[in-house]
């Protein structure tokens, strides 16, 4: 067997191997969604919204009720924080945001009569206690139209025949809007949620569906630029430590017939 302090030394070693690829693995992500209609019937709501963390939901919000409700467990345990009230109000100023963007929607295939429905996606993904993604979709009458990939900044235009989407490419202060409800208030949420929801959530055994980044990318090389030195060094220390109690127990057995 080997030498208790070896043992020891190397049993720390392989916990905090575990324990780093534990905490660089805990990614989760939150998703707001939210359908906007320029005009809507009498009693129904010309906004709302849907949010979940790794699919599961746990507020709704609807601008005929002008209120965040929480669902399940999820959203009971968070509805005291502060950060759920600023959602509370930002939903309502973002959906107001959206709803002027309407008019100008022209659908090139347009199959639907009446005015054109937005709906949009915002997601936001941490994981090592920081923001690693975070990404904004939107489709018109549930036709994807339009990507930002808000970590960097970069447009992607999936449907160029809805005019009046194109043009969001060249607003800079509408970008910044943006930018910073996803990368930043919707970080923040998430952030503070997170710290009521750590026994709840287990680890996305896959990424969620956010555009990919360079920041995304970047963590990845991290973590193997970090975890694979870490396993060789592992492995060498224990054939070492091995090895060099093998020669003991070889000369101790060896000075006793030499004496």
């Amino acid at each position: 067997m080997l030498p208790t302090s070896h043992a020891t030394r190397l049993l720390l070693l392989i916990l905090q191997l575990i324990k780093l690829d534990k905490t660089l693995g805990n990614a989760h992500s939150l998703c707001l969604d939210l359908t906007i209609k320029s005009q809507s019937r009498p009693g129904q709501p010309w906004c709302e919204v849907q949010g979940s963390v790794d699919t599961k939901p746990f507020l709704h919000y609807d601008t005929d009720s002008n209120e965040v409700k929480p669902l399940g467990l999820l959203g009971k345990e968070v509805t005291a924080t502060k950060a759920w009230t600023e959602l509370s109000q930002t939903l309502a100023e973002v959906g107001q945001e959206l709803r002027m963007m309407l008019p100008v929607l022209k659908p090139h295939k347009n199959k639907t009569r009446g005015p054109p429905t937005l709906q949009t996606e915002l997601c936001c993904r941490r994981e090592a206690e920081r923001c690693t993604g975070a990404s904004w979709q939107f489709s018109v009458d549930r036709h994807t139209a339009l990507l930002l990939d808000a970590m960097n900044m970069k447009w992607t235009v999936i449907s160029p025949g809805d005019t009046g989407i194109e043009e969001w490419e060249n607003d800079q202060v509408l970008a910044e809007y943006f930018r910073k409800t996803s990368v930043g208030d919707c970080n923040h949420w998430f952030q503070e949620f997170l710290e009521h929801w750590e026994e709840r959530l287990e680890p996305e055994p896959t990424a969620p569906t956010l555009l990919s980044s360079d920041n995304e990318q970047s963590t990845d090389l991290q973590l193997m630029a970090w975890v694979i030195p870490s396993i060789f060094v592992s492995l060498v220390l224990i054939g070492i430590t091995i090895r060099n109690h093998r020669r003991s127990r070889t000369t101790q057995e060896i000075l006793p017939g030499q004496i």
